[in-house]
Formats: structure tokens, C-alpha cells, sequence
């Protein structure tokens, strides 16, 4: 039995990591100190990931050192279905870590405690751009204190809407035939290159809808609890392709296969769109 935290405990904890953890990417980047490295193909990592994951680590297991952490860069030792049972931190030091190491300001340091598989407490930083995005389980969404909603928009055809890729390309027919399908009808479409402040700005009105496939738990947790609080609905197109099931296995917030978070007056629209047969559904 895990005893109760209060959400606004876990919160100030989450805000102090991604406030430590933008000190650091910061630094790193001012004084050219960042190295890179490759974990795949496309797959970035950096110095100032690695520096920014320790310290966020650090903070969490000092205050609660019996706390699950499920963090991008670290071995990663306990079975996805595990992080669904109690206090689980989940942490991506550095999304966008292409966008960081090439200096681009979309860059987002997520940090989510998730409660049985619930996000309940959530932070994300854009260290370049002076925000911070927060929120709690039933207690509202904000962006550096101040309240923040989705858009009312009702129609695809008003709305602006964002993606990105995966690192894997082999779907990139299908990807790209979403893509065109959704370009058709919509605004504008637009690529951040970091899943977490996709989420974050679908919560506070920049973007109306945001879509992506191939993305982990860490990447969404944080910005899942602020759509939501927000205003946003969380949903999720269908598999066409294998490669997209990366987290089946995780619980609740921490499942991201195929994401899409969009205002409620265009859910219905939108995922008719994603959904269209393409390919092959599997």
C-alpha cells in the first residue's frame, strides 16, 4: 500500500526538477559544452541530456527514494506493466534533442509523477523560451502561474495542427499519407519537433490538434496531464503498421502508441481523418 502525497507535494518537486534541469541545458549549450552521440540512426543524445536526467534523478529520489523513476537515458529494469503500481516519475531530460544540439529554441524538459498508471502531478519546461507548463490531477492547467485552456474550435478546417516522425521511417507511406489527408482539410500544420511541448501548446491555444506516432512514455506523461487539464481530449488512430506499437505493454497515461491530443470540437473530425484506410491495419 503506498501512502497518499498530496498532488501539490509532488507538483512543487516536478517544477524544482525541470527548474534544475533548465539550468543545466542552458549552460551546457551557452558555453558550446555540449557533445552528441548517437543511440540509432536519427537518435540523438547529448552531454547536457545525460547531466540534466542525473540531477532530475537525484531531486526525486532524495525526497522519495522509494519512488519508481522511469527515465529516457537510464537501463530501464523493471517490466512496462510494473510502473502502473504506485508513485512512478517519468522523465525525458531533453525532447527535441535534435532541436537542441542544432540551437533551435522548441526544446522541453518533461518531468510526470503518474500514480497506478495515472498521471497526477506534471511539469514541462522550455528552457529557451522562459516557460513553464504545470499541472495537477482535477486541479487545472497553467503556464508559468496563469490558467491556461484549449481553443474552441470546431472544425478541422480552423484548426492548426502539429506532428512530428519517428526516428524509424519504414511507415513513411502511411506517414505521410496521414499527413496529406490531414493538410487537405486543416489550417496550417505545423512541426515542433518536441512531443511535449506539442502537448503543452494544444493546452494553452497555440495549436488546436497534435498527432504523432512513435513516441514513448516519457516523451508524453507530462504533456498528457496538462492537454487534459486543459480542456484537450487524449485519443489514439489505429496501428496500420507494427512499428507503431511501442507501449503496449505500458498502463494508462504511460501508453503513446499513436497519440493524438486535440480540442473537443474536432475529435470526431480529426480522427476520421487519421483513420482513413490506408494501409493495412494490423
Amino acid at each position: 500500500m503506498h501512502t497518499s502525497i498530496p498532488t501539490s507535494e509532488l507538483l512543487t518537486l516536478a517544477h524544482q526538477a525541470v527548474t534544475v534541469a533548465s539550468d543545466i541545458a542552458r549552460s551546457h549549450r551557452s558555453t558550446l559544452s555540449v557533445s552528441v552521440s548517437f543511440k540509432g540512426d536519427r537518435n540523438l543524445v547529448t552531454s547536457a541530456d545525460l547531466a540534466s536526467e542525473r540531477a532530475i534523478i537525484e531531486l526525486i529520489t532524495q525526497r522519495f527514494p522509494d519512488h519508481r523513476i522511469l527515465a529516457e537515458e537510464s537501463a530501464q529494469t523493471a517490466t512496462p506493466e510494473s510502473y502502473g503500481e504506485g508513485y512512478t516519475w517519468v522523465i525525458d531530460p531533453i525532447d527535441g534533442t535534435t532541436n537542441y544540439a542544432h540551437g533551435h529554441f522548441q526544446v522541453g524538459i518533461s518531468v510526470a509523477c503518474v500514480l497506478n498508471g495515472e498521471s497526477v502531478a506534471a511539469a514541462v519546461a522550455a528552457p529557451f523560451l522562459n516557460e513553464v507548463f504545470t499541472a495537477t490531477k482535477g486541479g487545472g492547467a497553467y503556464l508559468n502561474g496563469t490558467p491556461i485552456h484549449c481553443t474552441p474550435t470546431t472544425a478541422v478546417s480552423d484548426a492548426v495542427v502539429t506532428t512530428g516522425f519517428p526516428y524509424r521511417r519504414e511507415n513513411v507511406h502511411n506517414i505521410c499519407a496521414r499527413i496529406e489527408r490531414v493538410v487537405r482539410v486543416c489550417r496550417d500544420l505545423r512541426r515542433l519537433g518536441a512531443a511535449s511541448l506539442d502537448l503543452c501548446w494544444v493546452a494553452c491555444g497555440r495549436l488546436d490538434a497534435y498527432f504523432e506516432e512513435g513516441i514513448q512514455p516519457w516523451d508524453a506523461a507530462a504533456g498528457v496531464l496538462i492537454a487534459r487539464e486543459a480542456g484537450a481530449v487524449i485519443d489514439h488512430f489505429n496501428y496500420d503498421c507494427d512499428l507503431q506499437k511501442m507501449t503496449l505493454r505500458f498502463p494508462g497515461d504511460l501508453f503513446a502508441d499513436n497519440i493524438v491530443a486535440c480540442v473537443p470540437g474536432i475529435r470526431s473530425e480529426l480522427m476520421g481523418l487519421l483513420n482513413e484506410a490506408d494501409g493495412v491495419a494490423q
